[in-house]
């Protein structure tokens, strides 16, 4: 069984690991805007009287 070239291993290596970079930049910005969209259902014209 033939060993990988050192290169080869480099390649292999970049390749799972801008696909990991990727993949936790999407649900970073996933969930930024499912922040913003929770915090404007909220009506502001609603108070809360304390007698």
């Amino acid at each position: 069984m033939p060993q990988m070239a050192p290169l080869n291993w480099l390649m292999l290596f970049m390749i799972f690991f801008m696909t990991l970079i990727m993949f936790l930049v999407q649900n970073y910005f996933m969930k930024i805007n499912s922040m913003e969209k929770k915090t404007k259902i909220k009506p502001k014209h609603m108070i809360n009287w304390k007698w």
